[in-house]
């Protein structure tokens, strides 16, 4: 698997349109990222970039981190939709060694599937969302997983944005942003966590899983 991948962080103008109708509408906000990466992807053009995104609010303003493991290109987005910085990531990855301590975010979707009997459809149950302690639990699984042992984590439930279209009747993400501290038990495994993103619900601001070095 290519280590190599893209960030960028992007400033949200709050007096953009297109802004503004992004920060209520998960779908859109998904297809306007998507003009970062380049054309004729395929079927599956998101999964083909391996696109991923964060949303982050404060009181003061809404930033965007994305990551594909293509080339980005913010002069793609809608004009005056926000200042970009583009980086390559390939000396983070270099950097994952067995035993180093590391600061994380992410935002994710914890799920768990109800196990009923096949419908008339040949579908057995549905997906319930976690909170509390069990969406903890959940979190820490997939870390462990995916080659990090957590030490501490800080949750806090994400206003989840309703996408729109028709054929997301009444659909609603629930997503919880953890920040804490972990250890790097198995590269590979992170390595790819990284590149793939973690959990379901991509398309809508989940999966990104972002390191930093922990502070000494």
């Amino acid at each position: 698997m290519s280590t190599s991948a893209f960030l960028a962080r992007i400033r949200l103008n709050p007096h953009s349109r297109e802004v503004q109708r992004d920060l209520g509408d998960a779908t859109q906000m998904h297809r306007t990222l998507m003009r970062l990466v380049p054309d004729g992807l395929g079927d599956s053009p998101r999964r083909a970039a391996g696109l991923l995104y964060r949303l982050e609010e404060t009181d003061l303003a809404s930033t965007v981190i994305v990551q594909a493991s293509t080339a980005l290109d913010p002069a793609r987005l809608p004009p005056g939709y926000g200042h970009a910085d583009v980086r390559d990531l390939s000396p983070m990855f270099h950097a994952l060694k067995k035993g180093v301590g590391v600061r994380y975010r992410i935002v994710v979707n914890p799920v768990k599937q109800e196990r009923l009997p096949l419908d008339q459809k040949g579908r057995r149950g549905k997906l319930l969302p976690l909170a509390g302690p069990e969406a903890d639990q959940w979190w820490t699984r997939r870390a462990t997983e995916s080659g990090l042992h957590i030490h501490s984590l800080l949750p806090a439930q994400v206003t989840p944005v309703r996408p729109r279209g028709k054929n997301t009747p009444g659909m609603r993400q629930s997503l919880v942003r953890y920040d804490g501290t972990g250890l790097i038990t198995d590269p590979e495994a992170l390595t790819q966590a990284l590149i793939t993103g973690i959990g379901r619900a991509k398309s809508y601001g989940a999966g990104l899983l972002s390191l930093a070095p922990a502070r000494a």
